[in-house]
């Protein structure tokens, strides 16, 4: 991983008494080591990456505590690792994204959630939900619900987070139940600081081996006839326990107000919104106390019925404040007050949206609908005059921009390796035209956005070429997968190739090799090349590690199989021509190979920086468009997308339409120049070599070039 953590490794040596700074996600990794966990595991991903990214560069600091860290080959693996606290009493923790990763660990998670652990397991979660999302919008609520595992939502602040890791350990050795920690997106990148703790050494460790093994115990394995007696455990014996601690260790917060007559309930994670909520309507201070009560509830399953009933009771009304559908919190609490014969009345989803982010203005809407059915002599000015002036802003913005805000979706980075391969399959349907895509996860997948628009479905992380099964059968022409090698080794490997395999299945894989599992922050495959220094600044590509995609490929039996360099678009037009084409009746693979940009820059602009330091010879590849030659074509820009390739006004005032240009930000991939050659055999653009400290031959030679184009040249 080229991205340096060292400043966030220095802060998990912090000792007793020290004050940590940073974000909520490096703060969860900090209470993980106080926590004196044995082993972390998991599968990276937004926005819970830096979490096992952070432990993997700490390598000394994990072995001097004997913490064993493992980057995981997916969210499975990962989720089996947690089976070490079944029958040892150890802790241990692994990290995914979002309901996503859920979803692939859930066979492992099921499995775990029936007989139980005997050491704290927590599952530190990435709950992407809103408008920051990059995925389907879903909740782990559910799967919470579903497995019976209790569900942590911490209020978003770093004490309060800590304290959850903390003490959600103890929750689950209390209980004998996994415990997941769900962190929204601002919950993971809030800011702040805590007291720390000393990092606590695990008595069962890399330093402390077990000497021999736990004894064999069938009823803690998920295996019938035990997983009878486990159901009923769940919720006759974990539940009731895991409620008992919750409440002894007040997991759950309860702020108090003078207007005790009126209440809210909130999922820890939107506390800050609703506290901003209630500023803006003059009902809580600076500080954040809020005149109305307010039940926190950092563990939103299991919910506890005494703690719910006596703060419910008596009230006007309650607003309960739960992002996201179906409202689980809202039902269940529905059940609790009718069960304890509480006729509070009880508001939720119909006061504020079933679905969708509950942002600080949201619950400002929300707020002021409730305050006016249950509250009407309290001032509301204050909170008319904030709808008002978002209302004001709004329309006034529409009509300064004269519409609506145009899209700016995301995009390849500069440079990106898999550009070019998208350009040359817009130039294969040109010839054979329109054909089936089928999508996938990853950076590639920023290829259904114009102007290529690429993509008939998306349907999981490598599940391209699974998902494009039932098309094959009934196509005309051949689909094409897309996958990268992130997604190949996470699924596509076992769900895609070999299931295409045992089928005898015709089709086109195509497989972005950039040396990374880049979309989710350039974390190594086992793929990866072993030394970046076998990546010359050319660009070229060496595979350092024995293990590769084509040996694999080749191993498992794939006979039609080709590597072609991403950047030469008209060899990738004509590979994927042939490979829809061929005669060959069986899975055809076509491997575009090119590094992953970001990382190429990350590692060759402090080497650039060094030399031009030391006065060395430094050569960078610039290109550009003649703007004299350039007719105004732009299918260049048609079919690269480029950032860096855009249009400006001619210096020409009898040119009409606007000219091709190229910006300074131009990396010299040369896709540009590439693709017009590809398509319209365009002169116009130029390719040239920005030499910093040349040799004397160099400087002799551009005085004697400049001199013949001065004397060629008109006076």
């Amino acid at each position: 991983m080229e991205r340096s953590f060292s400043e966030e490794i220095r802060s998990l040596a912090l000792g007793a008494g020290e004050t940590f700074h940073g974000e909520g996600i490096l703060a969860v990794t900090k209470a993980l080591l106080q926590s004196g966990v044995s082993y972390v595991g998991g599968y990276q991903g937004a926005p819970v990456s830096h979490l096992l990214d952070v432990m993997v560069q700490a390598r000394e600091t994990m072995d001097e505590l004997g913490v064993h860290v493992e980057a995981c080959a997916n969210e499975a693996s990962a989720a089996a690792m947690l089976g070490a606290s079944i029958m040892y009493p150890v802790r241990g923790a692994v990290t995914w994204k979002s309901v996503v990763g859920t979803n692939v660990a859930s066979d492992a998670l099921s499995n775990l959630a029936s007989p139980g652990v005997i050491g704290g397991a927590m599952i530190v979660v990435g709950e992407d939900y809103g408008e920051g999302a990059s995925v389907i919008q879903e909740r782990t609520h559910a799967f919470a619900m579903k497995s019976g595992l209790w569900l942590l939502d911490p209020r978003p602040n770093l004490p309060t987070i800590v304290r959850m890791v903390e003490r959600g350990f103890e929750l689950s050795e209390a209980s004998s139940t996994p415990v997941i920690l769900e962190l929204r997106i601002r919950a993971c990148h809030v800011r702040g600081s805590f007291v720390a703790s000393d990092n606590v050494r695990p008595k069962i460790s890399t330093r402390e081996l077990q000497s021999e093994p736990a004894a064999f115990d069938y009823d803690r394995l998920a295996h019938p006839p035990a997983t009878f007696d486990h159901e009923r455990a769940k919720y006759e014996l974990r539940m009731p326990a895991a409620r008992r601690y919750i409440v002894d260790a007040g997991l759950n917060e309860r702020f108090d107000g003078d207007l005790g007559e009126l209440g809210i309930v909130v999922q820890g994670g939107l506390y800050n919104n609703l506290v901003r909520a209630l500023q803006t309507l003059g009902l809580a201070d600076a500080r954040g106390r809020s005149r109305i009560p307010i039940l926190n509830l950092n563990v939103v399953y299991p919910l506890v019925p005494e703690q719910l009933s006596e703060f419910c009771a008596g009230k006007r009304a309650v607003l309960i404040l739960e992002e996201g559908q179906p409202e689980f919190i809202e039902q269940e609490i529905s059940s609790i007050l009718r069960r304890a014969a509480v006729a509070t009345p009880l508001h939720g989803k119909d006061l504020l949206p079933m679905a969708g982010e509950y942002t600080a203005e949201v619950i400002l809407s929300g707020l002021a609908r409730y305050l006016q059915q249950h509250a009407p002599e309290l001032p509301r000015e204050a909170g008319e005059r904030a709808l008002r002036e978002i209302g004001e802003l709004r329309a006034r913005a529409a009509d300064l921009l004269g519409g609506q805000v145009p899209a700016r979706p995301p995009g390849f980075c500069t440079g990106c390796p898999e550009r070019p391969v998208f350009a040359a399959l817009k130039l294969v349907e040109q010839d054979l035209g329109r054909l089936h895509v089928s999508a996938d996860i990853g950076c590639h997948s920023f290829a259904t956005f114009a102007p290529f628009s690429f993509g008939q479905s998306i349907l999981g992380y490598g599940m391209s070429l699974a998902s494009s099964a039932g098309v094959r059968n009934f196509s005309a022409k051949r689909p094409i997968a897309i996958m990268g090698d992130g997604g190949f080794w996470h699924n596509g490997l076992l769900s895609g190739v070999t299931s295409a395999l045992l089928n005898q299945a015709d089709g086109v894989l195509v497989i972005m090799k950039n040396g990374y599992t880049s979309a989710t922050g350039t974390q190594e495959t086992i793929s990866t090349p072993s030394s970046e220094s076998r990546r010359v600044a050319e660009g070229t590509s060496a595979t350092g590690n024995e293990t590769t995609i084509e040996s694999t490929l080749k191993g498992l039996g794939v006979k039609w199989l080709r590597t072609v360099d991403n950047y030469r678009v008209d060899d990738v037009r004509k590979t994927l021509h042939e490979a829809l084409t061929s005669s060959f009746d069986g899975l055809k693979v076509v491997i575009a190979d090119g590094e992953c940009q970001l990382e190429r820059q990350r590692r060759l602009k402090p080497l650039r920086a060094r030399a031009l330091k030391e006065g060395r010879r430094v050569v960078r590849t610039r290109f550009g468009v003649d703007e004299d030659t350039c007719t105004g074509d732009h299918s260049c820009i048609r079919l690269s997308g480029c950032p860096t390739l855009t249009v400006k006004t001619p210096a020409d005032p009898l040119k009409v339409d606007p000219v091709a240009h190229v910006t300074n930000d131009c990396v010299g991939c040369g896709l540009c120049g590439e693709v017009a050659h590809a398509a319209v055999l365009c002169p116009s653009f130029w390719r040239a070599e920005i030499v910093t400290h040349p040799t004397r031959w160099e400087r002799l030679r551009a005085r004697v070039r400049a001199a013949l184009f001065r004397a060629l040249q008109p006076a």
